[in-house]
């Protein structure tokens, strides 16, 4: 029984789909919203600003509200309130590490900038291979 779903989102509309799904398909589980602020790089243009700040964690919080309001939103829609997380770092990774605690994840298909998806990879697709628990793939 899948009780527990991470839901990675960015702000995109593909992301917002997987939250939908996740809502639709799995209205008893506790379903948790992860959004990943990349690790200051100067391949990752946005991130980069985040090297700049006083506090990294608090920064990353901010940079995440807009993709928690929407989500909080959409949970609003099916009357059900989430979790929120915000973790640093490259985003296969950081989901990846969240993996233990959940039973499933719900991801769209991409999102980001066409800059991002270049220089990141198709987040969705190295997920699928390296997940060791299911991972539904929403377009």
């Amino acid at each position: 029984m899948i009780s527990r779903i991470l839901v990675p989102m960015d702000d995109s509309e593909m992301a917002q789909q997987a939250l939908r799904y996740a809502l639709d398909n799995h209205a008893d589980a506790e379903i948790t919203v992860m959004h990943v602020v990349g690790e200051p790089s100067s391949m990752w243009g946005v991130a980069t600003g985040l090297a700049l700040e006083e506090d990294l964690e608090a920064a990353a919080e901010e940079r995440a509200a807009d993709v928690f309001d929407s989500a909080r939103d959409i949970a609003a829609e099916y009357d059900v309130e989430l979790e929120t997380k915000v973790q640093l770092g490259s985003p296969v990774r950081a989901i990846l590490n969240e993996t233990d605690d959940f039973d499933a994840v719900v991801i769209g298909t991409h999102g980001g900038t066409v800059a991002d998806r270049l220089f990141v990879g198709n987040v969705a697709q190295k997920i699928v291979r390296q997940s060791p628990i299911p991972v539904v793939v929403v377009r």
